[in-house]
């Protein structure tokens, strides 16, 4: 991931982990979705069957933030964007999340809030998964 042309997170084999933290959510909703995450079993054993959690392969996290997930498309062709957090709400919950998902044992990396980033990813599989709690 690049800002203004340096490098600024970089992982190898993981997940790159898209974050939108929306008008209401917590620390106990980050909690929750970064265990989630760390056990979701979707990296393949040594079969290739989809078996191994990010912890069990070692994998690492590039953790974005993300408000634009937060897009309303229903009415009309420009996006709205009130169901996202607060600038500082927002912040603080990506933080929040990146902290939890460090104290279950995954290496992280992390782009920077409400910059202009340019994420480069090699999707190996793919396997892409919406996961709201």
């Amino acid at each position: 991931m690049r800002v203004d042309g340096a490098v600024i997170g970089d992982i190898g084999p993981g997940l790159l982990i898209l974050v939108c933290a929306m008008d209401g959510d917590d620390a106990t909703k980050s909690a929750a979705l970064a265990a989630k995450i760390s056990k979701l079993r979707i990296f393949p054993d040594d079969a290739g069957k989809m078996n191994r959690s990010l912890v069990d392969m070692g994998g690492a996290a590039l953790i974005v933030s993300q408000f634009t997930l937060a897009a309303d498309t229903s009415r009309g062709n420009r996006p709205g964007f009130s169901a996202a957090a607060k600038p500082d709400d927002g912040r603080a919950l990506y933080e929040t999340f990146v902290a939890d998902i460090a104290a279950l044992g995954v290496r992280t990396a992390t782009g920077s809030f409400g910059a202009d980033m340019a994420v480069s990813l090699v999707n190996d599989g793919p396997v892409t998964i919406w996961l709201e709690n």
